[in-house]
């Protein structure tokens, strides 16, 4: 019982953190390239789809 108070208190201080770097970084959280409602806008490979395939194949 205790495993599950300390699990709940190590998620409450990193869902905490984030949420302080949040706030004083002043940006709005961004998603990934990938997912629902992907614009093929990624910075990563620049909608060069291809690419894209080349990174997640490593």
């Amino acid at each position: 019982m205790s495993s599950m108070y300390l699990s709940i208190i190590v998620l409450g201080i990193a869902i905490f953190g984030l949420s302080i770097g949040v706030i004083f970084n002043n940006k709005p959280i961004q998603g990934s390239c990938g997912g629902i409602g992907a614009d093929e806008s990624c910075t990563i490979c620049g909608g060069d789809t291809e690419k894209c395939d080349s990174i997640e194949a490593v």
